[in-house]
C-alpha cells in the first residue's frame, strides 16, 4: 500500500430530514444520516433509489428542497468552495475526461484546491501526484493521453486525481461500473487502502458481493428513503434484499466475508412492482 498522507479523523457528513426533488419529482424523502467518517461506507439500492442525488446533494451540486446537509457540523451553504474542496473528494459517475492531456497533467489537477490563485505547483504537490499515481498503479502511463487509455485504466486516473488532493473523505459513484473483474478488485483495494489510514469512503455500489467484502457499513436506498443502515450481515439478508430489488438471492460466505448471488425476479415486490 502506498501512502497518501497521514490525517486526523475525518469531519465527515450529517444529512437531517433531508429531502431533494429533480424536476419537481421527489427523489430523497426525510434521509438522516451521518456519513464520511474513517473507513468504508457502502451506499447500495436499485436504480433510481436516490443513491447519486444523495452524494450530488453532499457535495453542494443539488439544493435540497427540504433538511440540510452539513460537513464538519457547519451547512454546506457557509464553506468556502476551495476549503471544502481541500477536505472532500469527488469521483463522479462515469469518471468523464474527453481532453487528450497526459496521465500526470490529468492527476495534476487534483492538487488544485491546495493552490493560490496565481499559485504554481511545489515539490509537496509533485510528490502527492506521485504518490497517488503509485496507489492506483498508474505511474508508468504517466505521458499517455487520458484518451487512448482503457476504460479500467482511466477510472484509476481519475481516483488517482481524486486522491491527489490528499482529501479526508472520499466520494465515489459508481467507480467499478463497466469494469472486468480485474479492475473492480483494483479500485476496490485501492478505496479500502485510502480508509486505512484513517479517511473516510462513501462509496456507490451495485455489486453485492463487493459492497460485503469492502464496506465495514452499508446504508440501504429505496424510494428515496434509508430501508437499512448497518454492517453488511446486518443489511445483505434475503428478505431486505428482496423487498429493495424484487429479486430473490442467495447470502453465502466464503473466507470470512459474505457473498450475494441473486437469482431470480421475484414476483410483484421491489423493483420490479415499480416498473
Amino acid at each position: 500500500m502506498t501512502t497518501i498522507l497521514p490525517v486526523p479523523p475525518p469531519a465527515g457528513f450529517s444529512v437531517e430530514n433531508l429531502a431533494v426533488s429533480l424536476s419537481g419529482r421527489p427523489v430523497l424523502r426525510g434521509i438522516d444520516l451521518a456519513l464520511g467518517g474513517a473507513g468504508v461506507t457502502g451506499l447500495i439500492g436499485p436504480n433510481g433509489a436516490g443513491k447519486t442525488t444523495l452524494l450530488k446533494t453532499m457535495m453542494g451540486f443539488l439544493p435540497p428542497a427540504a433538511g440540510e446537509a452539513r460537513f464538519g457540523g457547519q451547512a454546506l451553504a457557509a464553506w468556502e468552495p476551495q476549503a471544502l474542496a481541500r477536505r472532500v473528494g469527488y469521483l463522479a459517475q462515469g469518471s468523464p475526461c474527453s481532453w487528450p492531456m497526459s496521465v500526470e497533467r490529468v492527476v495534476a489537477i487534483g492538487r488544485t484546491p491546495h493552490l493560490s490563485r496565481f499559485g504554481r505547483p511545489g515539490a509537496a504537490d509533485a510528490a502527492a501526484v506521485e504518490r497517488a499515481m503509485a496507489a492506483t498503479g498508474v505511474a508508468h502511463l504517466r505521458r499517455r493521453p487520458v484518451t487512448d487509455l482503457s476504460g479500467g485504466e482511466r477510472v484509476r486516473v481519475m481516483l488517482a486525481r481524486a486522491l491527489a488532493g490528499c482529501p479526508e473523505v472520499l466520494l465515489a459513484d459508481e467507480p467499478v461500473a463497466g469494469l472486468d473483474p480485474h479492475y473492480q478488485l483494483q479500485v476496490m483495494e485501492t478505496l479500502r487502502d485510502f480508509a486505512a489510514e484513517g479517511r473516510g469512503v462513501v462509496v456507490v455500489l451495485h455489486d453485492l458481493t463487493l459492497a460485503a467484502r469492502f464496506c465495514a457499513r452499508l446504508v440501504l436506498l429505496h424510494g428515496g428513503r434509508v430501508m437499512a443502515d448497518g454492517t453488511p450481515e446486518e443489511v445483505l439478508t434475503p428478505g431486505l434484499l428482496e423487498a429493495a430489488y424484487g429479486v430473490t438471492v442467495h447470502v453465502g460466505r466464503h473466507g470470512g466475508g459474505l457473498y450475494v448471488l441473486p437469482w431470480e425476479v421475484s414476483g410483484g415486490s421491489g423493483l420490479r412492482a415499480a416498473v
